[in-house]
Parts: C-alpha cells; structure tokens; sequence
C-alpha cells in the first residue's frame, strides 16, 4: 500500500482485528451461519430479567475476555503510531487490545467492557471491582459451564439466572450498565464530533477488520469519500464502503498490517 507513504493516516478497526486475538465478532465468517442477538439497550435499560441475564453471563465471561492479549495486528499499528504515521486510530471495539498493545492515540467509539457506569448518578467503578462484587453475591455462579460470546459475557441456561443478584450503584444504589454502547443506543455526541476532528486531521483512511454495517463506522469512510480522503480495507469478506475504497484487500489483518511496518515510509 505504497499510498499510504508519507499520509498522516485516520484507522477505523472493528470486531475483524480482535478476532485472531480469540474473540468472537457478531458478522465474521465464523458467525454469519450461527447468529446471536446481541443485548439491546432499551432491554437492558427496562427489564430487570434482561439486566441479570447480563451480568450473570457476564460474571462467567469477564475473567476469560479481560485475559485476552493483543495479536500481531494490534502491535502492527502501535508500531506504524511510534512511526508517526498513524495519526489516529478509532475503534469499533471495547476490548482495550489496541491500548494493551501500547497504541496511544485510540479514541473508543463504543467504550470499554473495562468500566461500568451507574445509568443513575453518572459514577464510575472497574469492571474487575464488580466482578469481586458479582460473585460474592452469587457464589453458585462459578460453578456453571459456559460458552464465551462476543460481548464478554457467556451463554449459560436460563435456569441458572433464577435467583442471580445484581449489585446496585456502591454511591447511589442505581442501575449499573457496562460504560459500552449497547445496539439501538447512541454513540455520546462529543465523542462522535472528536473523532470526525481526529479525521479532518488526517488525509488517508484505513479500514481494518469492519464489515461497516453499523452507521457508527461507516459514517467517516462516508465523510472521507466527500472530502476526497484516500480510503483502503482490510477485512475478511464484503463492505458497506467497498465502493467507496481505492484498495480493497480481502485479506485478515494478521497477514496485511505486519508488512506495513516491515516497510517503513520513506
């Protein structure tokens, strides 16, 4: 991608990049022929079942989704960041890998698995303090098998969720919601104008390991197409923004980004 040598680069990642970390993704080739319904915002938010089913699935995930360890990708564009050649990298994804991987610039477009937030008061507490907190109140839960989702949480019966205790807010006693944005809900409008910012800022686009079906990230491959912004994709299979792309490699991350960094710009 000899395009993108001597371009201050704008990379958008998605579900695709974390992958070959081991975490499942929601529209991959591996998961188009067994979807999953992912949580709903208005669900979590109305229905006390909706939340414990949640966190119940979550308290049995957590511990394997916070081991997960950056791949070769990820290291890749902390690598091309420490070259100056990524100017800003936003991401579709709340693992946390691209900061494990020692990537500075990253901007969470749907925040972090890593915070809870109190849908009440607005406070803040660590996933891993909430954890202590859910299995304290339900002891039994440690015991269940489970299958690792591509939230972090896990699928587990419905039988285990009878009796399952969800802690309140530690400051107010509200409801606690990991600090993501769950499907149907927004992304925060601040965070949206930053990175639209961060893409002014840049002249070139990368699109990594998104199928672009959510208006989230397909919305600044469209503004960099109007602005006449270069555009490439890596990614496993078709794209909402193919059109748009003057590179398209139907390729995995792993076997494309590696080789950016062997060939620094001149």
């Amino acid at each position: 991608m000899q395009w993108l040598e001597g371009r201050r680069l704008f990379v958008l990642t998605g579900a695709g990049i974390s992958t070959e970390s081991g975490i499942p993704d929601y529209r991959g080739p591996s998961t188009r022929e067994r979807p999953r319904k992912p949580v709903q915002h208005r669900e979590f938010v109305n229905e006390p079942r909706a939340r414990a089913r949640y966190w119940a699935r979550s308290a049995l995930g957590w511990p394997k989704f916070r081991a997960f360890e950056p791949n070769p990708s990820h290291a890749a564009l902390a690598r091309l960041e420490a070259e100056g050649r990524v100017h800003a990298l936003v991401t579709q994804n709340v693992d946390r890998l691209h900061t494990k991987a020692g990537s500075r610039r990253v901007l969470e477009l749907h925040g972090s698995l890593y915070q809870v937030r109190c849908l009440a008061c607005g406070s803040s507490e660590s996933r891993d303090g909430l954890q202590t907190r859910l299995l304290d109140l339900n002891p039994r839960a440690a015991a269940w098998s489970f299958e690792l989702a591509p939230d972090g949480d896990a699928e587990i019966p419905a039988a285990a969720l009878e009796g399952f205790v969800v802690p309140p807010c530690l400051r107010c006693g509200g409801v606690l919601k990991p600090d993501v944005v769950f499907f149907g809900d927004n992304v925060p409008a601040p965070r949206v104008a930053e990175a639209f910012a961060r893409l002014s800022a840049c002249d070139a686009v990368l699109v990594v390991g998104s199928s672009l079906h959510v208006w989230s990230g397909y919305r600044f491959v469209l503004a960099a197409a109007e602005a006449g912004k270069p555009i490439a994709i890596v990614n496993l299979g078709e794209t909402r923004g193919d059109a748009h792309a003057m590179l398209k490699l139907d390729a995995r991350a792993g076997d494309v980004l590696p080789r950016l960094v062997s060939t620094p710009a001149e």
